[in-house]
Order: structure tokens, then C-alpha cells, then sequence
């Protein structure tokens, strides 16, 4: 049956028509959008219809880049996001004795930098929790830390080599100290206990109604073959009520193309996304790749996992077979390579387009480029600005990392941090812009991405009423962009998603203040009242 939703205040980031009163919607599709007068005049026959109280509507927003099982598993670890590594350790001692022995504590969020001590040890987790194996993750996601039960189970010791891409960390004498970075993280994770695809999809179809509280109604997933099925499993039962665009890791990319599959496969509920591969590490590690090395540590140029030449045999072969890419790179040295590796790939597109390349069939007539991302891009070399733009690539960014990083970038990256999390110049010069929260990195709330990009202040004000490096903020509507219309295009459903318009899948959110009319410092509060995903209520308070 019709719906019609009025008597209230429509902001549809359509340019024509940006503002309206009521929105008429049938089979999960926006019929039509106007005043109240001429829609109820037209549909409200037989028409269910909802008075909004005069409360705004915007469109539904999506989390660009969230690792969905990692968040939603992550609700029930130890919080380790603590003031100090005494608190982080009294957590996991308490969670320690709720558990029985020989079964894993498991933690997630704390950050060395915020801790007067820097870096835990692994005897220090052997204390807080004698009789368990213990692996806490790194507010990055690109740390681990373990105490020794949790290193004999993966087979850690004193002769251990690092593996590629990764380290392992060790004491003076050379003994593991409990501090794995990058793919070193893998020799803990191997050894993990899974959970069942149906605990997962539990996990998940909880989570899906906390993350649709906060405005979301659909993410972009970069987490691995378990979290597909679980999604699988949920959509199959008619139970996954967000839209998803599910990335492939690049473990998998040889069985994606040898079955054929490509971005863009699924329904408008559950489709595949981008091959996602990891140029460099992260900021608070110092496993960025730099140009130059870190304020703080000289010799320091931080980890490049794939230079242009490796990037670009990956991309062949992905392109070749239709699927696009995701390039997670954070420093300067990292974003340049991969800038470097999509200019050789968008000339591979081209001479598939042409029939030339001999590599397996050519896309389809008139199909255009695919839609590769960086993800992050957090620091970029003033010569590269303008390449993502020139090249067509995504700047898939997070607007919460600037906020949450700008003291440790000040640290190691000093006046290159002018270049930081710069999404303002991206978009000055035309890059599309889509913001996320890389979850559970950061919170998903994207009104908390929302203040972040408009103000690059702290919730307590910090640092200051001009924000850091004011220049890169943007306008709200911009943001907003950014959780729309920037992450539909992502996905490749710019035509369905992303505004308020007739013919427009009918996602949006009801909002307990106009987000145009507030202090920007007031965004940040900002509560949904209803979400809406494809014409049907998840919510409403």
C-alpha cells in the first residue's frame, strides 16, 4: 500500500528539488516528493499516511567503510579504548575471572599513545589473567597484543621470523614481548576459535539495529568470508535489513575471477563490492609507508606492503574480470604508489574497453571505468592532490580518524599534517568523496562523522573554536554528500540511492533536530527518530 509521510521538513539532497514537505512511497520506491497539499491530493485515497510533526527527513546514510563483524563481535570483547594501560589491565583481569580457564579473553581499542607507558607486555596480560589465553586488538586494527599462553598457542617463540608484512616484537634478549604488528597479527588470528555462521549472523542482526538507530541504512563491509556468509544467511531469511556492498579480500581474488564474479553482482540488498588490498599500516604503529620518516623516529619510513608494480599485477587481473579495487593506504609514500598503480590500471580498462588487451572479454560497450577507492588516503604528498580527481578514484575517508588522530599526527607528521585527513582539497578539486567510520576503529555514528567533518573539532571543543586545520572542513551539505550520494556512487547505485527523489529507493532517516538549523557543535547530539529502508520502518522511537 502507498504510504505518504507529512508535515515535514524533507531535506532530499536533490538539486532539484532540495527542499519538501512530504514524500509519497510505494513498493519500497519514493512514488513522488512535493508539498503536502498537492501529494495528499494525488495519493491519499487509499494511502496509509504519517504525520512527521514537522521533524526532518533526510536521506538514509551510509558507513562507507565498517568492518561489520568485527564491530559486531567487538560489542561483547573487553573495551579497551582506556586513559591508562592500569585501567585497560584491570578489565581484562575482571573479564578474567567471568571466564572459565583456558577459554580466550578477548579486547579490542586500546592505543599505546595514550598511555604514559607506551606499549603493554605480555607479561603484564600473563598477571591480569593467569589461567587464559589473552588477544586484545589495537584501537588501528593494526597491533595486537598477547600474553604468553596466547603466543605458545600460535606457535610464537624466540626463533619465530617475522612474517611478511608484518613483525613480531620482542624484548632485549629477543623473546616475543606480546606486540604483533600487521600481518604478524595473523599467527594469533589463525588460532582463534571461529564462531558459527549462525552466531555471526545473531551478532550481526543485533548490531544492524543499533547501527540503524544511530541513521544508517546501508554499509560498505570489509571483513572476510565468514561475515559474507553470515550476511548470506541473513538475506536468504529475508533478516538482513540494511544494504550491504560486500568487499573481497585479496585472498580471494583468484577464486572471484575464476567463478566470474564482479562488483556489482547481488541485489540491492547484498551486492558485491571492491577487492580490498593494504598498501601500508597505520598512523599510531608507525607502519604508515612515508616519504619521509616520522617526526618522532628518524629511521622510520614505516611498512609498504604493495609497491605500483605489485598493485598493478593484482589490478590486471582484478579489472580483467570486472572488479573493481579498494587500496587501504594511510601515508604519503603508500598513497602515492597506489596513484601511481591506478594510472597503469585505468590504461589496462582502456584497452579492455577497446578489445585490445587479449585478457579474457572486454567489458561491455559504453560501461564506464570502474569504480576503484583509496581508502583513507589520511596523508597525501602536495604533488598527488589532484590525482584521485584526474584518475576517477574514490576518496573513501573517515572523517572521526582526523579528530580522534590529529595529536598523534601532529607528533610523527609534523607540518605534513597540513595535507592530513584532507578531504576539502579532494573536493576542491573533484574527487567524490565517501565518508564511513571504519568501524570498530571508530564509532559509526555518522552524526559523529557528521561534526567531525564540519567542525575537525573534539567533542569537548579541542583543539580549539577554528578546529585543526580549518581549511579542510566542510560545509554540512557537503558531508552529507558524502554519506549519500558519495558512497551510492561508490557502489555503483548513484541512480537508486543517495536523495529524495521519485524513482529513488525509499531509505531515509526522521531526525529529532534540522541538522541545517543547529550550532554545528550540536550536531554531534543529534538522535534518529525513524529509519526507513526500502519503504519499511526499521525503527521508530
Amino acid at each position: 500500500m502507498t504510504q505518504i509521510l507529512f508535515n515535514g521538513r524533507v531535506h532530499t539532497l536533490d538539486s532539484q528539488r532540495p527542499r519538501a514537505s512530504a514524500l509519497a512511497i510505494d513498493q519500497g520506491k519514493i512514488l513522488a516528493v512535493g508539498d503536502d497539499e498537492e501529494i495528499r491530493s494525488q495519493y491519499d485515497g487509499a494511502a496509509e499516511t504519517l504525520d512527521l510533526g514537522g521533524r526532518p527527513v533526510i536521506p538514509g546514510l551510509t558507513d562507507a567503510h565498517i568492518h561489520l563483524q568485527q564491530y559486531a563481535m567487538g560489542l561483547q570483547k573487553v573495551d579497551c579504548e582506556t586513559g591508562s594501560k592500569a585501567e585497560c589491565l584491570r578489565r581484562v583481569s575482571q573479564r578474567a575471572r567471568q571466564t572459565s580457564p583456558g577459554e580466550w579473553v578477548l579486547g579490542h581499542g586500546w592505543n599505546q599513545n595514550n598511555w604514559a607507558e607506551g606499549f603493554g607486555s605480555a607479561q603484564e596480560l600473563d598477571a591480569a589473567a593467569p589461567e587464559n589465553p589473552v588477544y586484545l586488538t589495537a584501537k588501528s586494527l593494526h597491533a595486537g597484543w598477547a600474553n604468553q599462553a596466547a603466543l605458545r598457542l600460535a606457535g610464537i617463540q624466540a626463533n619465530s621470523d617475522d612474517p611478511p608484512g608484518g613483525k613480531i616484537g620482542r624484548d632485549a634478549s629477543g623473546n616475543p614481548d606480546g606486540i604483533l604488528l600487521e600481518k604478524a597479527m595473523e599467527l594469533i588470528n589463525s588460532v582463534l576459535p571461529a564462531p558459527s555462521t549462525a552466531t555471526l549472523a545473531s551478532a550481526i542482526q543485533d548490531a544492524q539495529l543499533d547501527l540503524a538507530k544511530m541513521g544508517l541504512t546501508g554499509l560498505h563491509d570489509f571483513d572476510r568470508r565468514d561475515c559474507f556468509m553470515a550476511l548470506q544467511s541473513l538475506h536468504q531469511n529475508g533478516d538482513l535489513k540494511l544494504r550491504v556492498n560486500k568487499g573481497i579480500p585479496l585472498d580471494d581474488l583468484h577464486h572471484a575471477t575464476a567463478i566470474g564474479l564482479r562488483t556489482g553482482f547481488g541485489d540491492d540488498v547484498l551486492r558485491i563490492g571492491q577487492v580490498k588490498l593494504f598498501a601500508d599500516g597505520a598512523l599510531g604503529p608507525h607502519t604508515a609507508a612515508m616519504v619521509q620518516p616520522f617526526e618522532d623516529d628518524p629511521d622510520n619510513l614505516g611498512l609498504l606492503m604493495l609497491d605500483a608494480e605489485q598493485l598493478l599485477e593484482y589490478g590486471r587481473e582484478a579489472v580483467a574480470g570486472g572488479l573493481s579495487l579498494a587500496v587501504h593506504a594511510i601515508g604519503d609514500r603508500a598513497n602515492h604508489e597506489v596513484l601511481d598503480a591506478f594510472a597503469q590500471i585505468r590504461q589496462e580498462e582502456r584497452k579492455l574497453r577497446q578489445g585490445k588487451a587479449g585478457l579474457r572479454e572486454s567489458p561491455p560497450s559504453g560501461e564506464l571505468d570502474l569504480r576503484h577507492r583509496i581508502e583513507h588516503v589520511q596523508l597525501i604528498h602536495p604533488d598527488d592532490v589532484n590525482r584521485l580527481a584526474e584518475l576517477g578514484i574514490v576518496a573513501s575517508m573517515q572523517p572521526i580518524h582526523a579528530t580522534s588522530d590529529m595529536e598523534m599526527a601532529n607528533r610523527f607528521w609534523g607540518e605534513r599534517s597540513a595535507l592530513a585527513y584532507a578531504w576539502r582539497t579532494q573536493l576542491d578539486h573533484g574527487a567524490v568523496l565517501a565518508f564511513g567510520s571504519d568501524a570498530p576503529v571508530e564509532s559509526p555514528n555518522p552524526f559523529w562523522g557528521l561534526h567531525a567533518a564540519i567542525t575537525r573539532r573534539r567533542a569537548d571543543g579541542s583543539p580549539g573554536p577554528d578546529g585543526w586545520y580549518a581549511s579542510q572542513r566542510l560545509s554540512l551539505e557537503s558531508a552529507l554528500q558524502a554519506y549519500t550520494y558519495g558512497a551510492a556512487y561508490a557502489a555503483g547505485m548513484e541512480d537508486r540511492l543517495g536523495k529524495l527523489a521519485a524513482g529513488f529507493l525509499a531509505d531515509l532517516v526522521v531526525l529529532d533536530r534540522d541538522p541545517f538549523e543547529v550550532d554545528a557543535n550540536a550536531l554531534r547530539e543529534t538522535q534518529t527518530v525513524a529509519t526507513m529502508v526500502g519503504g519499511a520502518w526499521l525503527w521508530m522511537d
